[in-house]
């Protein structure tokens, strides 16, 4: 194995002892990097070559194999639960299995299995495959029905595929000459080839249009969150009512944006009490008071939440705005604050 670059991996049987290849493959590549578990065919030299590419939101691994059969089940399924896995067979000839359904994949097919669910994937002959792993979310943005999608073999022939595969094996040959804001949009398009590839109805625009509005619909209620958060009937319900939407849509929204309704309303809340706080026209104000005024009902949950917003209660930070130059001016002169 050998580090070619800081995104890139590469592992080979080539230089490995004919009787140490599969316990090293089944230790390192499988219980390791791929969290499956591995078994190669028997009575035949076992031989493999793969290169894996780990990206933010993706997962590139390009392998060649003699006959084996790979499989993920049991403890495995909790490591890459929330993604989905797109397997290409390039040559050769491979079964994949997931629950009650099995297909066959022949030279450039591909199938869509889901990381939650026991799967297996047998190579018949030698081979090459090709697989992506992609956060489900990033799928089900793009409106994209994964579940319709899981084990529903890809035809060869579908450009989007053929994209998709070219896109995918050039990012991965390309390493570190990519700059991060290019290879951040490469990542995204993937994701969209992804979603086109399983989506036999979906289109660019289309998906491209959904995005949008879903940016839009995420700003506005971004905006009626902070116009409104000391509201203490505030809820996903009254805001998706706002949007013209159901609650678990709105949390979508927010899920997609790497947070939640909750977090996002109450980080809000915080940043108003800590305005508050360090005011000195609310200095009267007890911090009961603050808390209620900005949203929060209870005033334990509000101190706990704003001591891990801040690293200091309420009190801290306000007797840091009030009392700190009676603490400068007691230290130079030795005295002390009672």
């Amino acid at each position: 194995m050998s580090d070619l670059n800081s995104r890139i991996v590469e592992f080979s049987t080539d230089h490995v002892p004919e009787h140490e290849r599969a316990a090293l493959w089944r230790e390192h590549y499988g219980q390791v990097m791929l969290r499956v578990d591995f078994e190669p065919a028997p009575q035949v030299v076992f031989k493999a070559r793969n290169r894996a590419m780990t990206l933010p939101g993706l997962q590139l691994f390009d392998a060649w194999a003699t006959p084996a059969r790979v499989s993920r089940s049991g403890c495995y399924l909790a490591h890459g639960a929330d993604n989905v896995i797109l397997a290409i067979n390039r040559n050769g000839v491979a079964f994949v299995a997931s629950g009650n359904e099995s297909c066959e994949l022949r030279e450039g097919q591909a199938v869509l299995l889901s990381g939650a669910d026991p799967c297996a994937f047998h190579r018949a002959s030698p081979g090459r495959s090709f697989t992506l792993l992609v956060p489900r979310m990033a799928i089900e943005a793009a409106d994209v029905s994964v579940e319709d999608a899981i084990m529903r073999p890809i035809p060869a022939d579908r450009g989007a595929l053929q994209l998709l595969d070219h896109y995918a094996s050039w990012l991965m040959s390309s390493g570190d000459a990519i700059e991060t804001q290019l290879l951040n949009l490469s990542i995204r398009h993937v994701q969209d080839l992804l979603a086109l590839a399983i989506g036999p109805t979906a289109d660019l625009g289309d998906t491209m249009r959904a995005r949008g509005l879903r940016a839009a619909r995420l700003k506005l209620a971004k905006a009626f969150i902070l116009a409104n958060s000391a509201r203490h009937d505030l809820s996903i319900v009254v805001v998706a009512d706002k949007l013209n939407v159901t609650p678990r849509y709105v949390q979508r929204l927010f899920e997609i944006d790497g947070t939640t309704f909750s977090a996002f309303l109450s980080g809000v809340r915080l940043t108003n009490a800590h305005r508050m706080l360090c005011d000195p026209a609310c200095r009267s104000l007890a911090i009961a008071s603050i808390a209620y005024d900005v949203g929060f009902g209870d005033l334990s949950h509000f101190n706990r939440s704003f001591r891990r917003q801040y690293g200091l209660t309420p009190r801290e930070v306000r007797g840091d705005r009030v009392c700190g130059r009676a603490l400068r001016l007691n230290a130079c002169s030795g005295g002390a604050v009672e």
